[in-house]
């Protein structure tokens, strides 16, 4: 299933419109309702999906039936209002994570570029550099990048394969990691790359609308193989990264395990699993984002998360 959050009215991104955000399916450039069609057949499912990633299996099952159910009727038999096309509806972040956990240099090309252009250590890694961002950082599809020129003017990018938590992971081996995941989404690490304080990267990375999240959420059944998804991110229109996390240094099932040997993973946790190479700061001469730019990060199989940079002053 692809799932997203969605209203009816007219504010990009934003989570409330005429209506409540709303939780939805997207196929063919469709979106159905999950409440309208719950409903209809008299089902109990969660309404948002933080609570259906939280419900497990069972809200799957059912949202499937009545996707399958849906599909099977006759038109006639069909509820009112069940069906919406994509472009008539504003999209919002998927969910808001309990929390984001990032991972810094996990491409090995991105550990040399940022040796480079930002002050790194030039050896790999030898386990998961890992920080954080707050549930306050998260935006939506087609909501704004806040460029506040005060704070920042070396406003960079990171297109990010994100890993979206389906079941309370502690203490779990590589080997048992995939049974932890719901499913996977795009995040872009927007990172004020001048406001790394004494090497710590959270206000770097933590401000508020740095964590573009979305447009959908795609169940793990529909990616066999999410250690083989090209990546790629534009700066208007222009490709800036274009990669495939075959070649993230340490892969998912390993991030899962070191992450929860120490810290409890809950259901509707993000996993930003790291960027290539490519940023801005590690351009010749470096490239930072600015008003009036937008940003398409695009992940196979998921989409494209495209979102605009306002001025915040």
């Amino acid at each position: 299933m692809r799932l997203l959050t969605f209203t009816t009215g007219a504010t990009t991104g934003a989570t409330t419109g005429e209506g409540a955000a709303r939780l939805g399916a997207e196929a063919d450039g469709l979106v159905l309702d999950l409440a309208v069609l719950a409903d209809h057949a008299g089902v109990d499912l969660p309404r948002d999906l933080l609570s259906f990633v939280q419900a497990g299996p069972a809200a799957r099952e059912a949202a499937t039936r009545l996707l399958d159910a849906y599909a099977s009727a006759d038109a006639s038999a069909r509820p009112a209002g069940a069906v919406h096309r994509l472009e008539e509806v504003t999209l919002a972040a998927p969910l808001r994570p309990g929390k984001i956990i990032g991972v810094g240099l996990n491409y090995v090309e991105h550990v040399e570029e940022s040796s480079r252009s930002l002050d790194t250590d030039k050896e790999l890694p030898p386990r998961p550099v890992l920080f954080s961002k707050p549930a306050t950082a998260v935006t939506g599809p087609g909501a704004p990048i806040l460029h506040n020129g005060d704070l920042t003017q070396q406003l960079d990018w990171e297109c990010e394969l994100a890993v979206v938590i389906g079941r309370t992971a502690f203490r779990v081996s590589e080997e048992d990691a995939y049974e932890h995941v719901f499913g996977f989404s795009i995040v872009n690490d927007i990172s004020a790359r001048d406001q790394r304080r004494s090497g710590q990267w959270f206000f770097s990375k933590g401000q508020d609308s740095y964590a573009p999240f979305g447009p959908v959420v795609v169940t793990a059944d529909e990616i066999p193989d999410p250690m083989a998804l090209d990546l790629s991110l534009r700066v208007n229109g222009v490709t800036k990264q274009k990669s495939n996390t075959r070649h993230m240094l340490f892969p998912i099932a390993r991030l899962i395990a070191d992450i929860s040997s120490g810290v409890t993973l809950e259901p509707g946790d993000v996993i930003a699993t790291g960027s290539p190479s490519g940023v801005g700061a590690g351009m010749v001469p470096p490239e930072f984002l600015v008003p009036g730019d937008t940003v398409e990060a695009t992940v196979e199989r998921i989409g494209t998360l495209a979102n605009p940079v306002v001025d915040a002053r």
